[in-house]
């Protein structure tokens, strides 16, 4: 063997299987990196929707309940005018009980985050446990 000369089973074709192995491990971290920055995207995008559109609900029907109340009221005025509008502070009570509960199960539903990058990550662990005679 000669000075400066590789090790026995370290030479040039070694480097280049370790160069490989390199550029395929950075690889599939950039692709999963890629998931991860797609999913964070698509959730923020998703909570920015559901956002828009409940203050939108949230106001039209507020007016909407705002001219019920009046309306149910001003009906009962001559006879029963406490009832009237103890019953639709009741209803008002109500509806917003209803929705708590509505928006608790809508959060309660969501997908878990990031739960297709770290389902890949997990193929991938499981991948290179296997000995590599298997193929």
């Amino acid at each position: 063997m000669a000075l400066g000369a590789p090790p026995e089973g370290q030479g040039p074709a070694r480097q280049s299987s370790l160069r490989a192995g390199l550029r395929a491990l950075l690889s599939s971290a950039q692709t999963r990196a890629a998931l991860a920055a797609n999913e964070i995207e698509e959730q923020v995008l998703r909570l920015l929707e559901v956002a828009l559109w409940a203050v939108a609900a949230l106001f039209l029907f507020s007016i909407a309940l705002v001219f019920v109340a009046f309306f149910f009221v001003l009906l009962f005025w001559d006879s029963n005018r406490l009832l009237a509008a103890g019953l639709v502070v009741i209803a008002f009570i109500a509806g917003g009980a209803v929705s708590v509960l509505m928006a608790r199960a809508g959060l309660a539903a969501r997908p878990k985050f990031l739960a297709a990058t770290i389902a890949e990550l997990q193929k991938d662990r499981e991948k290179s446990a296997k000995p590599a005679s298997q193929p």
